[in-house]
């Protein structure tokens, strides 16, 4: 008997252990279950409110289509309240989607026919949704009406791309124009365009591109140029970076060119600049100042310096865009670092990261995010959604801003972007002149801003294959400065 009591009190201490195991499972299996609903509830909260309109706005996704048959699609609307794109109804109720400014706006408005690009892509579920008022579209639906979708109201400044698409004249180029604080797009102009009234008649000599135009290239966001002496900002930035307490000392007596280690450099038509220091190497855009100071750089430091101002990274922005590329590295030639220290060589940039250099300089080191959406409104005049300045954080500090800042003044005040100096305010700026073939042919660059003590605006302009970028590239910026700040 006793030897039973002993066997039931070990079945009994079995039968308990298998009895917590069981509970300690269904526990276990139980929390897991609830992780994952609660995780399933995370995504779909996340995607309501982060990627459902860039799902919808997916060219592939027929829901837009669905959209489209009950919703008559909102207008796209400037800073200052110009349409840049509406939707005209004729008498047989046919619906047909036009731009009042043709080809000025072509590539950042965009377009609905064949493909769809720019913010009429990017807002293109805002444009399909209404948020009128709820008894109004009631009532529409009752009457067999369709509903008015919200209005885009972008932060493109009409009259200041008016002045840069004029200002470029028929030359190839791209223009664009940022407010540093807060990373708004004031303007942005690439040529040659396309109308997108007529684009889909015009569609096949678009394709076909006889003339080598890429008129349907947004050449701002997605052209890709060696930046030429823009680059010299940059590559002085480095330099004052990895020499605090001496950059100031630097000192280089410039006959015309130079040689390092048998490669040879030379200045602007073999001009001789005779005793400069950094500031002055800047202003007269000195290319063998610039050699010899690239020789001296670490390499591993500048490529670190390019990669946060977003060279080979991808852009926090919302419309398409082409990755400036910097690919200097431990194992680059000396040809290749006196290259790339002057703006050729394998770097590229596009016009959109050349403004974002500017702006971030003028902003005290703290680069914004570049944006073209203000906010939307319902038919009502009320905002339903608000777009707001976004910080890609402080990519160098105030101090060292400060410093290359009035380098580039010294550039307008009596360097190659002289001609600047005229206006009633301050212009902080570098030109660069960017070889792009064997016989030398050069896009012409400005990069800079004004008011150089409290920048307002901040512009990037390429002409391509113009020339020099002090005769083709400052002249668009002075207008532009003019319109926007007066003068």
């Amino acid at each position: 008997m006793k030897r039973g009591m002993e066997e039931a009190g070990i079945n009994g201490i079995i039968n308990g252990d298998s009895v917590k195991r069981g509970n300690t499972q269904i526990i276990i299996v139980t929390y897991s279950v609830v992780i994952v609903f609660m995780c399933m509830i995370g995504y779909l909260v996340h995607f309501m409110v982060n990627d459902s309109s860039e799902v919808i706005n997916n060219p592939y996704n027929k829901r837009r289509n669905i959209l489209a048959e009950r919703i008559v699609r909102g207008s796209i609307y400037s800073s200052d309240g110009k349409v840049l794109a509406r939707t005209v109804t004729d008498g047989d109720g046919n619906e047909k989607r036009e731009y009042p400014y043709n080809d000025i706006f072509c590539h950042v408005t965009g377009r609905t026919a064949n493909s769809m690009t720019g913010v009429e892509l990017s807002q293109c579920y805002p444009l399909l949704t209404s948020h009128s008022n709820p008894l109004k579209q009631l009532a529409n639906t009752f009457r067999g009406e369709k509903n008015k979708g919200d209005d885009v109201y972008t932060t493109l400044d009409a009259g200041l791309q008016q002045v840069a698409y004029n200002a470029l004249g028929n030359h190839k180029g791209a223009v664009v124009a940022l407010e540093p604080s807060t990373g708004k797009i004031l303007a942005m102009v690439s040529k040659p365009g396309y109308n997108p009234n007529t684009v889909g008649s015009d569609w096949d000599s678009l394709i076909e591109d006889k003339d080598s135009q890429s008129a349907l290239v947004n050449r701002a966001t997605q052209g890709l140029y060696p930046p030429g002496s823009t680059f010299k900002v940059l590559t002085a930035i480095e330099y004052i970076l990895e020499n605090p307490s001496s950059y100031k000392k630097y000192s280089y007596k410039c006959e015309g060119s130079d040689s390092f280690e048998g490669n040879v450099i030379n200045c602007y038509a073999g001009q001789k600049h005779g005793s400069l220091d950094l500031g002055h190497s800047l202003a007269d855009s000195c290319n063998s100042s610039f050699a010899n100071i690239g020789m001296s750089l670490d390499i591993n430091s500048f490529r670190k310096l390019c990669n946060k101002f977003m060279f080979n990274k991808k852009l926090p922005v919302k419309f398409e865009y082409n990755q400036s590329k910097f690919l200097l590295d431990k194992k680059s030639g000396t040809a290749e670092i006196m290259q790339t220290a002057i703006g050729q060589g394998k770097t590229t940039i596009t016009p959109l990261q050349n403004a974002m250099i500017a702006a971030t300089i003028a902003n005290g080191g703290e680069m914004m995010v570049p944006y073209v959406t203000d906010h939307t409104e319902n038919d009502a005049g009320q905002i339903v959604k608000s777009y707001g300045p976004v910080s890609n954080g402080n990519i160098i500090d105030k101090d060292v801003a400060d410093i290359i800042g009035k380098f580039m003044m010294s550039v307008v005040e009596d360097g190659t972007a002289s001609s600047l100096s005229s206006l009633p305010y301050k212009v902080a700026g570098k030109t660069g002149s960017a070889e792009f073939d064997s016989e030398g042919t050069s896009h012409a660059w400005f990069i800079g801003y004004a008011p150089a003590k409290k920048p307002r605006i901040a512009v990037s302009i390429i002409v391509e294959g113009a020339g020099t970028g002090s005769q083709y590239a400052v002249p668009v910026a002075k207008e532009m400065f003019k319109d926007y700040l007066g003068g």
